[in-house]
């Protein structure tokens, strides 16, 4: 929706060329709304680190760094919005260099933004797991591989043209009077801000991100990512009786049971069987046993 309202604005920019506001419309549209696919990679990430690492993910200072960086985004674009409109409205020469120095600050803080899901899913490969054996916590559909596949194809991606953008607004400066250099073309200025975008969004749309990364409602709160339903303790408070030592053992979690010594991969962990129930490498081989000898 922000890239057909950004063509829209482009193209009443170039039909009515002498009206400046449409200019700043556009120009504002143009760099502000990859903005919204470095949002959601960051939440994706967050996502799958809370899974792989519960007690670090879960953490207060965690959460609260999360927090910081969209605040950082909010104002960073305010910034940059601030400094285009400014730059069309004033002819002195140090403002506009303030106004440089601050677009510099902006497309350099959302490259860095559009590579962090990277570095956030190496680390959360090479910290171990607490207690060993542990396995990621379940949430959404699709294997644990493929969420991890997925965000780092569109991480990827946008960190290429996020780095373009930042490079080439960190060389001096062309002179109005001299050419445009090639880095500057038509092809590579559509390549760059629109087909990486759209290549991004069609892959969420192909996987079905919507589906992978969904998470129950309250897991803030609960900070977890389990159903309510799955909390035989909290029903039996809720209606007045006491919870059972069965379903008290299978409420808690494999780190929490003292008799918890499996190892399993990502691959055992989100197996699904004929019915799309996701379950343990040990049950569906069990379950495929029981098949066969009953032919």
């Amino acid at each position: 929706m922000a890239r057909i309202t950004t063509c829209v604005l482009r193209i009443a920019a170039t039909a009515k060329a002498t009206n400046l506001r449409l200019q700043i419309a556009a120009q504002v549209f143009t760099n502000a709304g990859v903005i919204l696919l470095y949002i959601v990679n960051l939440i994706f990430a967050q996502r799958l680190l809370r899974a792989q690492h519960p007690r670090f993910g879960w953490s207060r200072p965690i959460s609260y760094l999360f927090r910081a960086l969209y605040v950082l985004i909010v104002v960073t674009i305010t910034m940059l919005i601030t400094v285009i409109v400014q730059a069309q409205y004033t002819l002195s020469t140090n403002t506009h260099r303030i106004d440089r120095d601050i677009q510099l600050y902006g497309i350099t803080t959302f490259t860095i933004l559009s590579f962090l899901p990277i570095p956030i899913l190496g680390l959360m490969y090479l910290a171990p797991r607490r207690p060993t054996g542990r396995r990621p916590e379940k949430f959404g559909a699709g294997r644990w591989r493929e969420k991890i596949a997925i965000l780092a194809a569109a991480a990827t991606l946008l960190t290429l043209g996020a780095a373009y953008r930042c490079g080439t607004l960190w060389k001096q400066p062309v002179p109005r009077t001299a050419p445009l250099p090639a880095y500057f073309s038509k092809g590579a200025f559509y390549v760059v801000y629109f087909t990486i975008e759209v290549l991004v969004v069609f892959l969420y749309a192909a996987v079905r991100v919507d589906l992978r990364f969904w998470v129950p409602n309250g897991a803030s709160k609960r900070r977890h990512f389990r159903e309510p339903e799955a909390e035989p303790e909290a029903k039996a408070e809720e209606i007045g009786e006491p919870a059972t030592e069965s379903t008290t053992k299978e409420s808690r979690l494999p780190e929490e049971d003292a008799d918890f010594r499996g190892v399993f991969s990502e691959e055992e962990t989100f197996d699904e069987n004929e019915e799309g129930v996701y379950v343990a490498g040990d049950e569906k081989n069990d379950k495929e046993l029981e098949a066969g000898a009953r032919v």
